[in-house]
């Protein structure tokens, strides 16, 4: 299993980075990207990243996803706090190896 190289957007808890094992995993914040829009963000993004997770569920109808070189996860949690958030990032791990670029996975609790 190669290691994917996952981009966490800036709506979610940097401390969620720990809750990925085996892969690596960098922030916007980390990248200094904090502040860009989706679309220049989901451009930078497919060129060093194989995966973006976000809560932001909204994106993938303001955004062609199809057209990005990057998967795109979104958590749907019961609420932002840190402990729902951990909950639903336990089925990460199992979406994680299936995923294609340009597609966009929901992750309900």
């Amino acid at each position: 299993m190669s290691k994917l190289r996952i981009l966490l957007d800036e709506c979610l808890d940097r401390r969620l980075t720990s809750e990925i094992k085996g892969h690596f995993v960098w922030t916007v914040q980390d990248k200094s990207w904090a502040g860009l829009k989706n679309g220049e963000l989901l451009s930078k993004a497919q060129k060093e990243f194989d995966v973006f997770i976000t809560s932001d569920q909204n994106l993938s109808f303001q955004q062609n996803l199809p057209r990005y070189d990057i998967a795109v996860l979104v958590l749907c949690p019961v609420s932002s706090q840190l402990e729902d958030m951990r909950a639903i990032f336990s089925k990460v791990q199992k979406f994680l190896l299936d995923l294609k670029p340009g597609q966009a996975v929901f992750i309900r609790p």
